[in-house]
């Protein structure tokens, strides 16, 4: 699918201000381009930007129950009380898990960890985690990730005398669980000044709080903050502001000493002896992560991540890439069946919104294929399954610009519980409210999805000739780092470009083309690969084809060296004279 190439016009004014500011930060034009769109204007903004500080983090106590938090923790540890630390089985709950778990048994020996098995538990906390929590002695329960929206089942709780802080980021019910304290920087009258941390890092402001009502040297808890920016890549929060110092300092754990389970984990995925990105995390190791939750016991994840010894990690990552392997065949034959479902409606072109539905798919993937369809098809998806208690578990995937939870949320007396994001929501349906559901979902969509919304488009930060990639212009780039949503990596545009060799398909699937490009007669010469793209072939292949491209600038290692790799979003082909 051909997109749409849009580039927000600069003033002359801007473009000057622009200027201007990379001169005063001794950058190039093009890059000070880049920043001025992102709304940086002065060249502190740019030092600040540049370089993050540990000194920019907030104060933990900002944020709404964090007193009552910490004194029932540090009430919990010096009693000796059993404390469970509870979470998602997602890579967002298992390295909150981590941290949480990693850190305080630096203080306290009665503590354990609890992941919910995905089919017999489902989201959220669960009866079975309170009931291990009673039996095993667990009088304060710590979730993460989870349970802003688990009221009747904190109700039940406390006819079990287990206390709970809630430490979740996801949008909460009209009314709060009747918690200890909950923590979470989307409350409706929250007192935090960044309200986009993901479960781990609220995890770690609990954690942060914990050592400052101490006096505790927080050199320990940073040496975590590799598990937030993994968390905070894999769990697609925007890399602004608070989460971007995170990020930032998370990266240079995750590259120079890792702990040993993501070590595991960088080994296995074939990462070894090179920088580390976003990307990295995003296409790599957090699916690996995930493949854990999604195929057998997100338990095994977390187990992973506190491996004691480089045995161990290597041991249980090899177990984690074979489910890892199970989940791509289960993905790759259930996105099959789902596009020819799709490709099926005779009525495509009006709907607003895919639905599909399977009873025998495995609902530890249909988050994945729902983004799948979302991104193939430019249109919000909801993938649907049944689970092992005769329920419907639904997973739901949006485009830019339409907040897809709204939507699940104003169908929420047909659910058993729902939650999510903006872009990205889950629930579960009695089966005999399916249908309802659909036709309401359907409905909804039709009314709130305008045609132009339908239009796939890509954003540039500006247009270059191939001889402007130079070693300066991508050193600079990788001070930008780390990329993400609301920092998105930059998107070029180059006119009028060539294939130097014939182009060639490859990938898994043979779905992706390899390219090495040039413009006419020119230097340099650039290796290119287009994802997904392989039915581009037989055009590229015509002698004298030229095409412009959209891309983002890439640094592949090969033999120990770092080359340009342009990584092609979209070609526009020129129409050749026959």
């Amino acid at each position: 699918m051909s997109h749409d190439w849009h580039t927000a016009p600069l003033s002359d004014d801007d473009y000057t201000q622009s200027h201007r500011l990379a001169k005063q930060a001794n950058l190039l034009p093009i890059v000070g381009e880049i920043l001025y769109r992102r709304g940086i204007r002065t060249k502190e903004e740019v030092d600040i930007f540049l370089h993050p500080s540990l000194a920019q983090l907030h104060d933990p106590f900002l944020m709404n129950d964090m007193e009552k938090a910490v004194k029932r923790l540090n009430s919990a540890i010096g009693n000796k009380e059993g404390i469970l630390v509870y979470g998602d089985y997602d890579v967002d709950g298992t390295t909150a898990v981590t941290l949480v778990y990693k850190y305080l048994r630096l203080f306290t020996r009665n503590i354990g960890y609890y992941i919910p098995d995905r089919n017999e538990e489902g989201s959220g906390i669960s009866k079975m985690g309170i009931d291990f929590a009673e039996d095993e002695g667990y009088s304060l329960l710590i979730a993460l990730d989870t349970g802003i929206k688990s009221n009747d089942v904190v109700d039940y709780a406390a006819t079990k005398s287990v206390d709970l802080i809630v430490c979740d980021h996801h949008k909460p019910g009209d009314t709060l669980p009747n918690t200890v304290a909950n923590l979470n920087p989307k409350l409706p009258d929250s007192t935090y000044p960044f309200r986009y941390l993901c479960g781990c890092g609220v995890g770690f402001k609990f954690m942060q709080a914990f050592a400052i009502s101490n006096g505790i040297n927080l050199r320990s808890l940073y040496d975590l903050l590799d598990l937030v920016a993994v968390s905070i890549a894999a769990d697609f929060v925007p890399v602004t502001g608070e989460n971007r110092v995170l990020a930032y300092y998370g990266l240079k754990k995750l590259n120079r000493n890792p702990s040993l389970g993501l070590k595991g984990i960088i080994d296995i995925s074939g990462l070894r002896n090179r920088h580390l990105d976003t990307q990295d995390i995003i296409f790599k190791i957090g699916p690996r992560l995930n493949a854990s939750g999604r195929i057998q016991s997100g338990r095994e994840s977390v187990d992973l991540l506190l491996s004691r010894s480089l045995k161990d990690a290597r041991e249980l990552s090899h177990h984690i890439d074979e489910y890892n392997n199970q989940r791509r065949e289960l993905d790759h034959s259930i996105t099959r069946e789902a596009n020819e479902i799709v490709e099926s409606f005779t009525d495509m072109e009006d709907r607003k919104i895919i639905i599909v539905y399977d009873p025998s798919w495995h609902n530890g993937v249909i988050g994945i294929v729902a983004s799948r369809l979302s991104e193939k098809y430019n249109r919000p998806a909801i993938v649907l399954a049944d689970t092992q208690q005769n329920q419907v578990s639904g997973s739901a995937r949006s485009i830019e610009n339409f907040d897809v939870y709204s939507l699940i949320e104003q169908c929420s007396d047909l659910f058993e519980s729902f939650g999510g994001h903006t872009h990205a929501a889950g629930m579960t349906i009695k089966k005999k409210n399916l249908h309802k559901f659909i036709r309401r979902a359907s409905t909804l969509a039709d009314s709130a999805i305008t045609a132009q919304a339908l239009r796939p488009r890509y954003d540039i930060d500006g247009s270059i000739e191939l001889k402007e990639i130079t070693p300066q212009l991508r050193r600079q780039l990788r001070w930008l780092e780390p990329y993400g949503p609301g920092n998105e990596k930059p998107t070029f545009f180059t006119k009028n470009v060539t294939c130097v060799t014939p182009p060639r398909v490859t990938g898994f699937r043979q779905s992706h083309l390899r390219l090495v490009l040039s413009m006419p007669n020119k230097l340099p010469i650039f290796e290119a690969i287009a994802y997904e793209q392989a039915e581009l072939l037989p055009l590229l292949s015509e002698e004298g084809a030229t095409f412009d491209i959209l891309y983002t600038i890439d640094e592949v290692s090969k033999g120990g060296h770092l080359n340009t790799q342009l990584n092609i979003k979209d070609i526009h082909i020129h129409p050749q004279e026959r």
